[in-house]
């Protein structure tokens, strides 16, 4: 049994599956933590979602947070205020084109569901996980919803002595490959960002999807497949 995290898919279904299961070769007795933007600016939203469902049914252990632009998309559907966030721009356009719809109430329901009710972190005995991070204040860090989604550069924040032990996981700003492996060698090792900008594989260092083991805390990078 090994426990992994994987964030910031963003439809990119190919190097996702390659990862899974050529790479990690998957099982059943594994423990998979996703945290959060499953969607947008990769060719295939729906493949990814797709992925997560089948594992889900199959009975394989996958537990999933929800990112940012997930939240996009459901605060535009349930508000009807298409032009906020400028969704459209910011990847919504492929997500919308892999359901083949111009128009977010198309999709159909269960995955409307399925992200709907995505959770905003995830403790474990270890580990607080999470898709962007978390604001530190006087009174802690769990409450503050919006800077679970959204925040950055908030790792010289940490109050250690609030985290009882335990390193915190997450994604949302992308890193490249060698400042991410810097972070697991740092002393303390408080703060893991595992997006190694999977979309952006025209930038130096990125272009990879990165699984993070959280037992024996390694890394593994599976470069992107889906888009050159």
């Amino acid at each position: 049994m090994a426990r992994y995290a994987i964030s910031d898919i963003h439809g990119c279904c190919h190097t996702f599956k390659k990862l899974l299961f050529d790479t990690l070769k998957l099982q059943k007795t594994d423990e998979l933590y996703l945290l959060g933007d499953y969607i947008d600016r990769g060719p295939d939203s729906k493949g990814v979602i797709d992925l997560i469902l089948k594992l889900k049914e199959d009975d394989y252990q996958v537990q999933c947070l929800m990112g940012n632009h997930e939240m996009m998309m459901i605060s535009l559907l349930d508000e009807g205020n298409y032009d906020k966030f400028n969704w459209r721009f910011q990847g919504g356009e492929e997500t919308l084109k892999s359901f083949n719809t111009n128009y977010i109430g198309d999709i159909p329901d269960n995955y409307l569901s399925f992200i709907k009710n995505l959770p905003l972190f995830f403790e474990l005995e270890d580990y607080f996980l999470v898709h962007a991070g978390f604001r530190f204040q006087k009174s802690g860090f769990l409450d503050d919803e919006m800077s679970m989604l959204w925040i950055r550069n908030w790792h010289y924040t940490i109050r250690p002595e609030l985290l009882g032990g335990k390193v915190i996981i997450h994604g949302h700003t992308p890193t490249p490959k060698n400042e991410i492996e810097k972070m697991l060698e740092a002393t303390p090792f408080l703060v893991l960002d595992i997006d190694a900008g999977c979309v952006y594989n025209n930038f130096h260092g990125m272009g990879y999807l990165c699984a993070f083991n959280m037992d024996d805390q390694t890394l593994v990078f599976e470069p992107n497949i889906d888009q050159s």
